[in-house]
């Protein structure tokens, strides 16, 4: 077990890394959508790249994930054929947001023997990612 300071240590040094061995401006949450963000996650569990819907009204976040989801077919078909959508992704924060997002998992940000995997895995479905959100952005903001 790490204690806070040691884990909090270990995600900057994987973080780092990441950026060193893929350096790259990636969108994130520059996406010019307010309610938009594209994300990496990588916990003692699992690796994640989403595209988050994180409008805490309701409404809005509906009307978001409601056009990703009419793009199902072509992101699934075109560019990420293993993603998942869900309306009501719970944060560990405890905030509600909507998610699409593609998974690796039975890894650990502790375990460096799992680091390259997981660099490699951000790197090429965070690439597909944004290459759908380019082509789609207009659709989406609109």
């Amino acid at each position: 077990m790490y204690t806070r300071d040691e884990s909090k240590k270990i995600r900057q040094e994987f973080w780092t890394s990441f950026g060193r061995d893929f350096p790259r401006k990636w969108i994130l949450y520059d996406t010019k959508i307010k309610e938009l963000e594209l994300k990496f996650t990588f916990t003692n569990e699992f690796a994640q790249v989403s595209l988050d819907v994180i409008s805490s009204d309701d409404v809005i976040r509906s009307y978001y994930f409601e056009k990703l989801v009419s793009l199902r077919n072509i992101l699934l078909d075109e560019y990420l054929s293993e993603a998942i959508f869900e309306d009501s992704y719970l944060l560990p924060e405890g905030k509600v947001i909507s998610r699409l997002y593609v998974q690796l998992e039975q890894v650990n940000i502790h375990n460096k023997k799992d680091w390259p995997k997981v660099q490699h895995f951000l790197n090429q479905e965070m690439d597909k990612l944004e290459e759908f959100f380019i082509e789609y952005k207009d659709y989406l903001e609109a």
